[in-house]
């Protein structure tokens, strides 16, 4: 079956590799940050092991690294964003109760403390925000399914 018979992309479509990156400083930070933009995810796909020290999330991120966007509609792809070395977790805006919860995250920055710690702060659309205390900023973001056809057929906006 031709691409054209259906409204799935391929990865042969955008001639890009999955991502698969990793941050140890704040200005790799930044990149997964830009790169996580306007990722979607159902409150129930946010994970703590307080154990392994592992918070991860299973996001529905917008592919803005696509540059062949222009010859096709715009796609997201399934991606694990997770940080290690957590020793806290808090959130703020959001009701962990309500399951039926789909949440959007606008930026993933990092508040430095002592020694290399710190604060990673995930901020959320509608005042929304997730609190990591780390040892140290460890975090990757990997695609893991193929990209899909965005549901919304539409770039996200940011209007001011």
């Amino acid at each position: 079956m031709s691409n054209t018979d259906t409204d799935d992309a391929r990865f042969e479509d955008g001639r890009e590799a999955p991502l698969n990156l990793g941050a140890l400083d704040r200005d790799d930070l930044q990149i997964l940050s830009s790169l996580a933009q306007d990722a979607v995810f159902p409150i129930t796909e946010m994970k703590w092991d307080a154990k392994a020290r592992r918070f991860g999330l299973l996001l529905n991120r917008f592919r803005w690294e696509d540059a062949a966007s222009a010859r096709h509609t715009p796609e997201r792809v399934q991606s694990v964003l997770a940080f290690d070395t957590v020793l806290r977790v808090s959130s703020h805006g959001i009701d962990r109760a309500d399951t039926d919860t789909i949440l959007s995250l606008l930026s993933v920055s990092f508040e430095a403390g002592e020694d290399g710690a710190g604060d990673i702060l995930l901020t959320l659309a509608g005042d929304g925000a997730i609190r990591l205390s780390v040892e140290t900023i460890e975090a990757t973001l990997k695609d893991v399914t193929k990209p899909y056809v965005a549901p919304s057929r539409s770039v996200p906006r940011h209007d001011d």
